[in-house]
C-alpha cells in the first residue's frame, strides 16, 4: 500500500501491473468522463484486472481528487474554501451546536459532521459554488420537503448557496428529527 497520499504515487505500478502507460488509461477515463463512480471503477476492474486500490487511485484521480490526504479537523477541511463559504459552514454548525450542545462535531468521510449519541445526525460538503447539507435521512429529508422548496433537494442532500444565511429553526428541527430517529 502506498504511504504517498498522492494519487499519482500509484501509477507506476499501474502502469507495471496492468502494462499500458498512463496516457492509456487516461484515455480510457475519457471515454468513461459521463459514468458514475461504481460503473468506472467496475469497467476498470472487470475488463483489466485492475484492484479496487488501483481503481479508486485512477478514477478519484481523474475526478479531480489528486490526494486522499486527508484533513482532521473543521478549519483544515475549509482551508481550500472561500471566506463567504467558512463562514456560512461555521454558522451552520453554531445554529445547530448551539441547540445541541452534546453534538460533536467530528471529520468523517472527509468532511464536517455533527455526531450525537454516536450516531451521525448532520453533514456538510463544501462545493466550488454551493454547500451541500446531509441530515443523514431520507426520511428526514422527505419529511421537510414542504419546508424546502426554496431549496435544491437531491436524493440525500440539500443544496444551499455560499454565502446562505442559516435558517436555525429548519436546520435545528431538522437535526431533532434525526435525532429522534436514532437509538439512545
Amino acid at each position: 500500500m502506498a504511504t504517498n497520499p498522492d494519487r499519482s504515487s500509484y501509477f507506476p505500478a499501474i502502469e507495471r501491473k496492468y502494462g499500458q502507460p498512463m496516457s492509456y488509461w487516461f484515455d480510457q477515463m475519457d471515454e468513461l468522463k459521463d459514468a458514475k463512480y461504481p460503473e468506472q471503477i467496475a469497467y476498470l476492474r472487470e475488463n483489466h484486472g485492475f484492484s479496487q486500490t488501483h481503481a479508486n487511485a485512477l478514477v478519484m484521480y481523474c475526478r479531480g481528487s489528486k490526494s486522499a490526504h486527508r484533513v482532521s479537523t473543521v478549519d483544515d477541511y475549509l482551508k481550500p474554501c472561500t471566506e463567504e463559504q467558512r463562514k456560512t459552514v461555521h454558522a451552520i454548525f453554531a445554529a445547530i451546536t448551539k441547540k445541541f450542545p452534546k453534538s460533536e462535531l467530528v471529520i468523517a468521510w472527509n468532511q464536517p459532521m455533527l455526531r450525537y449519541n454516536e450516531q451521525y445526525v448532520f453533514g456538510v460538503s463544501v462545493q466550488k459554488n454551493y454547500i451541500l447539507m446531509a441530515p443523514w435521512s431520507k426520511d428526514v429529508l422527505e419529511s421537510f420537503a414542504p419546508r424546502l422548496t426554496d431549496y435544491k433537494v437531491n436524493k440525500k442532500t440539500i443544496q444551499v448557496p455560499s454565502d446562505w444565511k442559516p435558517d436555525a429553526k429548519l436546520l435545528c428541527d431538522m437535526v431533532a428529527a434525526r435525532i429522534a430517529e436514532t437509538p439512545s
